[in-house]
């Protein structure tokens, strides 16, 4: 990583790039690249500020439901204690930029206030200009700003280190962890403190997900996972059921028909074949005896899955009728069941996906879109690339990204 140039000379440095355009050769490519991104939307680096986006209301509402919510108590654990000793302040911000949490010294928070480094305010590039978090999105790499790499003024006295944060499954960007402060900041130790705590936080996200399967449902409630993996997995108090894809296929079918099919209308929705009564009667009884060992019934005349049996398809249409786009980002980590050929499961897999592609563009959250984009799912999908652009503008941290990858989805498309 290469050594920022001395406080006084990045000042002198600063003060001519701002005056010619050009910069010095002191300055770290690193940080001249991002001064260029920053002024290529008109923003002020003399008087700018970040601008406060979210209201107290609206930022209670957006970091309770945000997938790094679960993962504040090891930041605060392993980062903000020793932090708040040091003098330092810690913030998180969403994959847009948009600081969530800003933790620290009572009165160093008070006075970042002055230059709106806050809760609700959006620190990316092209809000903000050149900054440890902003700059970490726009590269999706670990970085750090000492002084005057900043380039609004009202912001030069301060250092920051920050890294991106990583969702576990997708590796999509999620946020980013920030640690500001004096100059000591700069130094080499608070990056590998902001990394080792990054590196916690995927662990902990990873865990979350693993031990808490129920989605906030009742304590009786098993939960199906269909959403991105070969076969479905029963996750339940009695512990955890792999089931073949068949077994998945006919829960599923069941679960998306809570009044019951007949054993007609589950092998109209199993194959475009047809498939014999006496093999569709084996294999519900064999996956009546799986369900069994989970303390879990299926009826017959018609067939009917057990009350208690949720899907993650479930979750995933109650957050979009709530309004959670991003809920249902996160909780859509692949296709459903993308291994089966069942016409019945190949229907619901189109409807779905069109569902939470349809309320993501009509949503325009630039975080959603981002977390969607990012994703294997999402990478290849031109018309979400190109809302996450439209809403972000060409000088977002992560602008020259899209536009490039926007840009090999054209030439694909030729």
């Amino acid at each position: 990583m290469a050594i920022p140039a001395p406080r006084a000379e990045l000042e002198l440095a600063h003060d001519a790039f701002l005056s010619t355009g050009r910069a010095d050769p002191r300055v770290r490519p690193l940080i001249a690249e991002s001064w260029r991104r920053s002024l290529a939307d008109g923003l002020d680096p003399e008087r700018g500020l970040a601008p406060m986006d979210l209201d107290r209301e609206t930022l209670e509402a957006w970091r309770t439901q945000h997938p790094l919510a679960v993962a504040m108590p090891v930041i605060r654990r392993l980062l903000v204690e020793d932090a708040g000793d040091a003098g330092l302040l810690v913030a998180v911000s969403d994959a847009a930029g948009r600081l969530m949490w800003v933790e620290g010294p009572a009165a160093l928070r008070r006075r970042m206030e002055s230059i709106h480094f806050a809760e609700g305010a959006t620190w990316s590039e092209a809000h903000a200009g050149t900054n440890a978090p902003g700059t970490a999105l726009a590269l999706d790499r670990p970085v750090q700003i000492f002084a005057a790499e900043h380039l609004l003024r009202p912001v030069t006295p301060w250092s920051c280190a920050a890294a991106p944060i990583h969702d576990p499954d997708t590796g999509a960007i999620l946020g980013a962890l920030d640690l500001t402060g004096g100059d000591d900041v700069a130094g080499p130790h608070a990056l590998s403190v902001v990394r080792a705590t990054v590196a916690a936080v995927e662990r902990e996200l990873q865990l979350h997900r693993l031990t808490r399967p129920g989605d906030g449902a009742g304590r009786e409630t098993v939960q199906l996972r269909a959403l991105g993996v070969p076969a479905g997995i029963l996750e339940g108090e009695r512990g955890t059921s792999r089931l073949s894809l068949r077994h998945t296929e006919l829960l599923v079918l069941l679960a998306a028909h809570r009044d019951g099919l007949t054993g007609d209308e589950l092998a109209v929705a199993l194959s475009d074949e047809d498939l014999a009564a006496v093999t569709l009667r084996a294999e519900l009884s064999r996956l009546r005896a799986a369900l069994a060992g989970m303390g879990l019934a299926l009826e017959a005349r018609p067939y009917r899955i057990d009350p208690r049996i949720r899907t993650d398809v479930d979750t995933l249409r109650e957050r979009l009728a709530s309004g959670d786009v991003g809920g249902a980002v996160d909780l859509y980590r692949g296709d459903l069941l993308p291994l089966s050929d069942a016409p019945g499961i190949r229907r619901l897999r189109a409807r779905l996906r069109a569902e939470l592609r349809d309320r993501l563009l009509r949503a325009g959250d630039p975080d959603a879109l981002l977390r969607f984009a990012d994703t294997e799912h999402g990478r290849d999908d031109w018309e979400i690339w190109q809302a996450a652009y439209d809403v972000l503008g060409p000088a977002s941290p992560r602008g020259d990204r899209v536009r490039a990858h926007l840009a090999a989805l054209e030439r694909d498309l030729r």
